[in-house]
């Protein structure tokens, strides 16, 4: 006995130290200073000087120093030894036309709090017949995760209950300060909103994996607005994530208001943009041509309105045309996709359609 809990001691001692030294090294990693952000041809050397991004392993280098430039302005990302478990309840439950809708709630981060989260299983998903999910993220509305779901807000922001109805596995959560997710960004441990809605929705690809109906390997994250950078956050940090569809999500940050980035400032974003960054986009330590492009080889579907008022058009092409090079690098050619629908800040019938069957193409069995 006495030799099996001394085993028990160096297990859990050998882990403790593991999470240390992984979280030393997070926080460690030095943030090469980049020039510009829009030129992904080269990376740079401990000794400041240029090497061409000529293969995968190239690649990787300066994906690494874009995570890097991510944590330093989002702050660390959590990776404990041993997350909190999730302890999975069920708080209700609703026939719909052709699915059933859940509601469930979860712990995160913390034993003494749990997130809500709508859940819609399709009729006839099982462990038998295991079904591809997609994470749906919303955009900034009160009304937080029931606005997928088809509970709030107009149709066209409708798309887990649409998926749904597809035959899709989707897990709407709320982000942290909307719904029914009560947060105090100035009192907890996280440097970013941005960063502990990525460490929420990691937790949620836990959860979706944990279910006998979802087919673990075909997961996707689909979002608008809020929904749409938030998704592409947490696909750069969790590779689980086989495919993204942004709409409305993002362009350059100087093409963002014309280069203010107040608005990605406020507690709810990244606090250090104003604090370490000065609002300016040249000092930004990374930028979206540099997060699309970290997402590969794995799929990208752009929707960027040509009246969007928030996220300018013409800064996305910029990164749809610069990160482009590295899918084809990687071996996807066409594994970033955009449209350009002719509308406002909105998620639109035929884009919407398109997304879908992007969807469906990305996670199907055959890919």
């Amino acid at each position: 006995m006495r030799q099996v809990f001394q085993t028990a001691v160096v297990v859990l001692a050998l882990a403790v130290l593991a999470s240390l030294i992984e979280r030393s090294l997070a926080q460690g990693v030095e943030t090469p200073s980049y020039p510009e952000h829009d030129d992904l041809s080269y990376y740079l050397r401990p000794d400041g000087s240029r090497a061409a991004v000529r293969t995968s392993d190239d690649w990787q280098v300066r994906r690494r120093h874009v995570l890097a430039g991510m944590e330093a302005v989002m702050g660390a990302l959590p990776r404990p030894a041993r997350p909190v478990p999730l302890d999975v309840q069920v708080l209700e439950e609703h026939a719909g036309e052709g699915f059933v809708r859940r509601k469930i709630a979860y712990h995160t981060d913390r034993h003494d709090r749990r997130v809500r989260v709508w859940l819609l299983v399709p009729a006839g998903a099982s462990a038998a017949s295991p079904r591809a999910a997609v994470l749906c993220l919303h955009q900034t509305t009160p009304a937080g995760k029931d606005s997928p779901v088809g509970l709030a807000d107009r149709p066209t922001l409708h798309y887990a209950l649409e998926l749904a109805r597809l035959g899709f596995i989707t897990l709407s959560p709320d982000y942290p300060s909307l719904g029914e997710h009560e947060h105090e960004f100035d009192a907890d441990e996280y440097a970013s909103g941005s960063m502990k809605a990525i460490y929420d929705n990691l937790r949620a690809i836990d959860v979706l994996q944990s279910l006998p109906e979802v087919d673990p390997r075909r997961i996707g994250c689909i979002g608008h607005s809020l929904g749409g950078h938030n998704g592409l956050f947490t696909a750069v940090f969790d590779e689980r994530i086989r495919c993204v569809v942004s709409c409305c999500g993002f362009t350059r940050f100087h093409k963002y208001m014309g280069g203010d980035l107040t608005g990605w400032s406020g507690p709810r974003y990244m606090p250090r943009i104003k604090e370490r960054y000065n609002l300016s986009p040249d000092e930004m330590p990374f930028d979206f041509t540099e997060v699309i492009a970290a997402v590969a080889p794995r799929h990208v579907f752009i929707v960027a309105p040509l009246d969007d008022d928030n996220f300018e058009v013409d800064g996305v092409r910029d990164v749809v045309a610069a990160a482009r090079p590295i899918y084809t690098l990687l071996g996807r050619p066409h594994g970033l996709q955009a449209v350009y629908p002719d509308c406002g800040h909105d998620f639109p019938d035929e884009a919407r359609k398109a997304a879908y069957e992007f969807l469906a193409a990305s996670l199907s069995n055959q890919h």
